[in-house]
């Protein structure tokens, strides 16, 4: 091979630095080389990555393999020991050329492939501008990194450093940039995304933030928020929500649970309450959102009481795309020092709530038939509606934007008839 080859694993931020990394390699000069930007969320995100990275070697054997990302912040030892591993970045060297200039000879010891200093002493997150998201019809920009919560179950702070964001001017100045690189369609993502501004003067939010990029870059014509934490909803946000066409009717939640006490065990600072007035509050100002959500299954103390409030929550909310985490035990998190639930209950739970994962999805592709929408057509035959649901777009044109009109479904994605008038929902 020549050149540098990318291998993202885990979030939408992830995706958007690795065409930092990819610039920031080629403008060291950097040269058959891969870099694995690796997640380090589940203990499965982990196992994967290492099985890619065995795969990359056998595949090029002469490449230098330089691996980065959250789980090499949090797990650099593990990385270093791979004989495959020729080096090893943080999650802040990763994003610097200098790093792949000052990269260690090949056959060095563990140690000394080693390039990963300590995430808690970065204060600032530097923009980093990025003229197009390499395979992806969207573009991803940075708004914040880190995250100053400690959730019982996450390592993502360990990996990530503190919440820092990237100051308002530049989240625009890269929008514009996006823009004049065809890009219609923007999500702003972060770690703890709702958290944005806390640290610069003014505290801006969120929501102002995403106001003011539709405002100054009128190109983009359609804004997604990546994933927030309800409980930090701004009254910019709301503004957003009820009165915006420009921002998309989908909301990607973190809810992690519908149970009061165990969401309390896992330090988080919503209740049940809290997110069903939220849900329903959202439909009441826009009727045609979709839900998406995580939650994870099987967390320590977890009685069948508790899961099925869980379920119960995921029903009330009417969670359109269901993302489900069996729980998965973290070094170092204090709800690894919880009492444990066996793993194959934990399997058994999480199969469970992916089932009523299925049957609210299904129950959500019903109610799109027969409605109007634009869809954003993608590389791989598909397409996604305003409210981020999947459909087939079989001959139709990848970055299009399309009005259609949904006919039906085949259980997983909707099927389209093309429109040539203005689609409404």
């Amino acid at each position: 091979m020549s050149g540098v080859e990318l291998i993202t694993f885990g979030c939408r931020l992830n995706t958007y630095e690795s065409e930092v990394m990819r610039s920031e390699a080629e403008k060291a000069g950097l040269n058959n080389a891969i870099l694995v930007n690796t997640c380090a969320v589940t203990g499965e995100a982990v196992r994967q990555a290492r099985q890619a990275i065995r795969r990359a070697r056998r595949s090029n054997p002469q490449a230098r393999i330089i691996v980065t990302g959250c789980a090499a912040q949090t797990e650099k030892e593990t990385f270093a020991g791979m004989a495959e591993v020729d080096a090893v970045l943080g999650n802040e060297e990763k994003l610097r050329s200098a790093s792949y200039r000052r990269l260690p000879d090949f056959g060095v010891s563990a140690e000394e492939k080693l390039r990963v200093n300590d995430i808690m002493s970065v204060t600032e997150t530097a923009p980093q501008m990025v003229k197009l998201i390499d395979g992806h019809v969207r573009a991803f920009i940075q708004v914040q990194n880190g995250c100053d919560h400690r959730c019982t179950f996450c390592i993502i702070p360990y990996g990530r450093g503190n919440s820092r964001s990237v100051p308002m001017g530049a989240v625009v100045e890269q929008a514009r940039m996006l823009a004049a690189g065809g890009y219609r369609e923007v999500v702003l993502t972060g770690v703890d995304a709702t958290s944005y501004g806390a640290d610069l003067p003014g505290g801006p939010t969120l929501g102002l933030l995403a106001k003011t990029v539709l405002k100054q870059v009128p190109e983009i014509l359609r804004l997604r928020l990546s994933s927030i934490d309800s409980i930090e909803a701004d009254r910019h946000l709301w503004d957003l929500i009820a009165d915006e066409p420009r921002f998309m009717p989908h909301l990607h939640l973190s809810l992690q649970h519908g149970d009061d006490l165990i969401l309390k065990r896992m330090k988080r600072r919503h209740g049940r309450d809290d997110a069903l007035a939220f849900c329903r509050e959202v439909r009441r100002l826009r009727p045609d959102v979709a839900f998406g959500a995580d939650m994870i299954a099987g967390f320590p103390t977890e009685s069948e009481e508790m899961f099925d409030n869980a379920v119960r929550l995921a029903e009330a909310c009417g969670i359109a795309h269901l993302h489900v985490f069996p729980y998965s035990p973290r070094p170092g998190t204090p709800a690894a020092r919880m009492p444990q639930l066996d793993r194959a209950l934990v399997k058994e739970r999480a199969a469970r709530l992916r089932e009523t994962g299925q049957r609210l999805h299904l129950t959500h592709l019903d109610s799109m038939v027969g409605r109007r929408q634009t869809v954003l057509v993608e590389m791989n035959g598909l397409a996604h509606t305003e409210n981020f649901t999947l459909a087939d777009a079989a001959g139709l044109t990848p970055r299009d934007l399309v009005p259609v009109t949904v006919t039906g479904h085949n259980g997983k994605h909707l099927t389209l008839r093309r429109e040539t008038a203005s689609p409404r929902t």
